[in-house]
């Protein structure tokens, strides 16, 4: 699922006509190139600000999430409007699942997704920022491969494969597909949250 069409539905909407950009939003505009409200809205959705680049603002939102813009969304909002990310994409996600087990009598899982941008790689994928009824991350340590050696670090992060696949259906442009359904992939179910994705300070090798 779009975060963006979560957004929207939970009223985490920003109208840029009534926000009141401070000095520091001022100031990162006129370093960015950006309109003052955005940026506004950014500094309102940011933990912290950790760089500013020709017209990126990379922070590190509520959430843990590190991006550019702290997710706030200027597309597919219409004019005059900012989404931002839901407050709680795991607890969104939760009620989604909810609901269409309520209306199909069917298990399902659901990924609420994002596009993100990744250090020294070029170009955006999907990735999951909220998730419910699937365990994110599937842990293969201890595992041999081909040859008999047994991993030491392989977790694989399921929610980010198939939020990045649901994207090339989904896309991010005009193509209007807020929703995407995967079917054939043998999920372990789960209910950890997108929320254990996310790496401790501690273990931030890029900070």
């Amino acid at each position: 699922v779009s975060h963006v069409v979560v957004s929207k539905a939970e009223g985490a909407v920003y109208r840029l006509s009534e926000l009141e950009p401070s000095l520091r939003a001022r100031s990162l505009a006129s370093i960015t190139g950006k309109d003052p409200r955005h940026v506004e809205a950014i500094l309102r959705e940011a933990e912290r600000v950790l760089r500013v680049r020709g017209e990126v603002i990379i922070t590190e939102t509520r959430h843990g999430l590190v991006c550019a813009n702290s997710g706030v969304d200027l597309s597919n909002v219409g004019e005059d409007r900012a989404a931002a990310l839901p407050r709680d994409p795991d607890l969104s996600a939760q009620a989604i699942r909810r609901g269409i087990e309520e209306a199909t009598g069917r298990k399902v899982a659901v990924i609420i997704a994002d596009s993100h941008g990744r250090p020294f790689r070029r170009g955006a994928v999907n990735v999951a920022i909220g998730c419910s009824g699937i365990q994110p991350i599937w842990d293969r340590r201890g595992e041999r491969d081909l040859y008999g050696r047994v991993l030491r670090s392989k977790q694989i992060c399921v929610a980010d494969e198939l939020a990045s696949a649901a994207e090339l259906v989904m896309g991010q442009a005009d193509e209007g597909v807020p929703v995407a359904i995967i079917r054939g992939y043998r999920y372990t179910p789960g209910e950890e949250g997108a929320s254990s994705i996310i790496r401790p300070r501690g273990e931030n090798l890029f900070l």
